[in-house]
């Protein structure tokens, strides 16, 4: 009888290690939309036989949400360095093998053990950059140097914005004076009126992709990410990029591992693939952010290191988010809000 019994047992030990086989040659991301090139995930895959699939979304939040609901499986994720801080914080992130990881080494030092993880255990940088202003000057003669000026009446319905609460919330809180991530009732109630004027100047929110409204001609100012600010400066050098004279936010995307994936040997994998400088620069070629990658510059042409957009020269200090906890919601409905009134 022991043979029969046995037999049983070895076919369901078939069946999961052809399972587990099969995991390892796919990877489900979720990233942000127009941001890791066609031909990186390509090379990736030919290089390494493992599939990748790539989810997107739109803002931290999104992904936030869709994190937290559970549901979904990821093997990796993109997250903004405060969702990433939430994530920590809540135990749903899978520390780091290193030793799967020896391109580490190539990204800048200060670039590491940034406040969203200190002890540099559970993230790794992918791109940088700020959010700032673009100017079209064949049609903006007037010097825009911050906020206010973007969002003068004078430019009704010639904007387009970041579909993203926090961004718009934090422009107001520059223009009275208050930190970045001081987020509370009475904080968003001063932003509250200031916001509300902005928002009937604004055309278009968009952050997939607010540098097309620009290309196209249908605004002549924008809100957006410096790397959108960058592309439209290698289109145009009529498209300027301003940092507002009244505070800088700048953001570090990270890449991570989230509790419950499967395939975490893929993951670590496309990490490490990602941290090659010959990759890493054909990120920065078609996604123009601050690579914080200190090997991948060294392969960057002169033109591309001084896009005023990429590589912004500024003695002033950039702020970056941190983890709001339940505020968060708080700007989320003030957001929701404003937009149904706009």
């Amino acid at each position: 009888m022991k043979p029969i019994r046995l037999l049983p047992l070895l076919a369901i030990a078939a069946v999961f290690a052809t399972a587990a086989r099969a995991a390892d040659k796919e990877l489900n991301l979720y990233a942000w939309s127009e941001y890791i090139p066609q031909t990186v995930l390509d090379g990736f895959t030919k290089e390494t036989g493992i599939k990748v699939n790539y989810e997107t979304f739109s803002s931290g939040e999104e992904m936030l949400a869709k994190l937290l609901a559970g549901g979904t499986r990821y093997d990796l994720i993109q997250p903004p360095d405060y969702v990433a801080e939430a994530l920590i914080k809540n135990k749903l992130l899978v520390p780091l093998d290193y030793k799967k990881l020896p391109n580490f080494k190539n990204l800048l030092p200060e670039f590491t053990k940034m406040p969203h993880d200190p002890a540099q255990k559970f993230t790794v940088p992918y791109m940088a950059g700020t959010v700032g202003i673009v100017v079209n000057t064949e049609k903006i003669k007037e010097p825009v140097a911050g906020y206010k000026d973007l969002f003068s009446a004078r430019y009704k319905d010639r904007i387009v914005v970041l579909d993203d609460g926090r961004e718009l919330v934090v422009g107001a809180f520059y223009t009275q004076g208050i930190g970045l991530n001081d987020i509370t009732p009475a904080t968003l109630e001063k932003a509250r009126p200031i916001l509300t004027a902005w928002f009937k100047n604004i055309k278009l929110f968009d952050s997939d992709s607010p540098k097309t409204a620009l290309l196209n001609g249908d605004v002549d100012l924008g809100l957006v990410w410096s790397g959108e600010a960058a592309i439209l400066w290698n289109e145009n050098k009529k498209f300027h990029y301003v940092l507002p004279s009244e505070g800088v936010h700048m953001f570090v995307d990270v890449l991570a591992i989230p509790k419950g994936s499967r395939n975490q040997s893929a993951a670590h994998a496309f990490l490490d693939y990602l941290l090659r400088p010959d990759v890493s620069a054909l990120i920065s070629e078609e996604f123009p952010y601050t690579n914080p990658n200190g090997e991948a510059r060294k392969l960057l042409t002169p033109e591309q290191l001084a896009n005023p957009a990429s590589y912004p020269k500024t003695d002033r200090k950039l702020d970056t988010f941190r983890h709001l906890g339940t505020s968060g919601a708080l700007i989320d409905e003030l957001f929701t809000d404003l937009k149904n009134t706009k």
